[in-house]
C-alpha cells in the first residue's frame, strides 16, 4: 500500500467514524427541516448547520488556518501529510465534541444559539472539508495570507451574522451579557 492510499483509507475511515459517532448521538443526515438546497444563511433558524455551506463554513476553514500554524510550530519535521492528516483528526474530533449533549446545552445556554440543537451529519463532514480546504490553502500562502484570510473572515461574519470564530470561542468559554445583547439583535 503506498502512502497515498494509506492516507486515503485513513481519510475514509475518519469520515466513517465520525458520521457514525454523530448518527449514534441521533444527528440527521440531512437538514432536518427537508430542506434539499445545498447551503443555508438562516443562523437563527432550524437550518443553522444543516447544510453543506453556512456562515459557520468560514469558521472551519479558519480551523485549517490555524491547525496548519499550530501543526507546523508544533511538529515541524512532520510531513505535510502527517500534519494534513493530524488536522482532520483533530476537526473530526471537534465535530463530536460539538455535537455532544455537553457543548449543544452549553451554546443554547450561553450565546445567542437558544434554539441550536447540532449539526447534520453532512454539514459535519462538509466542516471537516472547509478544514482540510483551509488547512491546503495555508501550506500554499505565505503566512501573512493566512492572517489576512482570517481577519477577512472574523470582519465580515461580525458584520453580518454578528458571530465568528474568536466571539464563538469566547461566549462558550465565557459568556458576556453585553455581546450577548449585540449578537441578538441581528
Amino acid at each position: 500500500m503506498t502512502r497515498s492510499s494509506a492516507a486515503a483509507a485513513y481519510v475514509a475511515a475518519l469520515v466513517a467514524i465520525t458520521a457514525g459517532v454523530l448518527a449514534l448521538f441521533g444527528r440527521h443526515l440531512w437538514c432536518s427541516v427537508g430542506d434539499l438546497w445545498p447551503w443555508s444563511w438562516e443562523t437563527g433558524s432550524a437550518h443553522n448547520s444543516q447544510h453543506l455551506l453556512d456562515p459557520y463554513s468560514f469558521t472551519h476553514f479558519e480551523h485549517g488556518l490555524i491547525f496548519y500554524a499550530g501543526l507546523s510550530l508544533l511538529a515541524p519535521r512532520a510531513s505535510l501529510r502527517v500534519r494534513f492528516l493530524a488536522a482532520l483528526t483533530i476537526a473530526a474530533g471537534w465535530e463530536i465534541l460539538e455535537n455532544s449533549d455537553f457543548i449543544i446545552d452549553r451554546y443554547r445556554e450561553q450565546t445567542v444559539d437558544a434554539g441550536y440543537y447540532g449539526d447534520s451529519i453532512l454539514n459535519s463532514l462538509a466542516d471537516m472539508g472547509w478544514c482540510a480546504l483551509g488547512f491546503t490553502v495555508a501550506a500554499r500562502v505565505r503566512w501573512w495570507w493566512s492572517v489576512a484570510i482570517m481577519v477577512l473572515f472574523e470582519v465580515v461574519l461580525a458584520l453580518t451574522i454578528r458571530d465568528n470564530l474568536f466571539l464563538n470561542i469566547l461566549m462558550l468559554i465565557h459568556p458576556f451579557d453585553g455581546i450577548l445583547a449585540w449578537q441578538s439583535a441581528r
